[in-house]
């Protein structure tokens, strides 16, 4: 191939690739709850909203819980299909590991709002970080 068809080429791949970036609706999302260790507020912990990926997860947005262990976040995402909102905890709460603890929660498609604002806010309720969860992992790159 010449260089000037290679050019062409990829100016075409390009924008083939920036065409598909923007095709899609605007999705918006928010989660909000409390967090505790040994039924005491969880200050400082850190929360990200992520949107699911088959390789390598979108982070929406990240957060620290306040002194009342409370948090609240929110992120929006262009995609063709529902995005899969996901809410990683991250805590050190009865482990003494050079890591730390992560939890991960999957909010519900119907808190998916269209456009850039969520119409509804998926409300984890108050979970105690000394519990045993289901899937949790440990996790030294957050």
């Amino acid at each position: 191939m010449t260089s000037s068809t290679l050019l062409i080429l990829s100016v075409l791949v390009s924008s083939c690739l920036s065409i598909s970036i923007e095709i899609g609706n605007l999705q918006s999302v928010a989660v909000n709850g409390t967090l505790l260790c040994n039924d005491k507020p969880a200050n400082n912990i850190k929360v990200k909203l992520y949107e699911e990926e088959a390789i390598l997860d979108v982070l929406l947005d990240e957060r620290f819980t306040s002194e009342s262990g409370t948090f609240e976040m929110s992120g929006s995402k262009s995609e063709v299909t529902t995005i899969d909102p996901k809410l990683n905890i991250y805590h050190k709460c009865n482990y003494d590991g050079i890591c730390v603890r992560k939890i991960s929660i999957m909010i519900p498609p119907e808190y998916v709002t269209n456009g850039e604002k969520p119409a509804r806010v998926y409300n984890i309720g108050e979970i105690n970080l000394a519990s045993k969860f289901s899937g949790q992992s440990t996790d030294c790159f957050n």
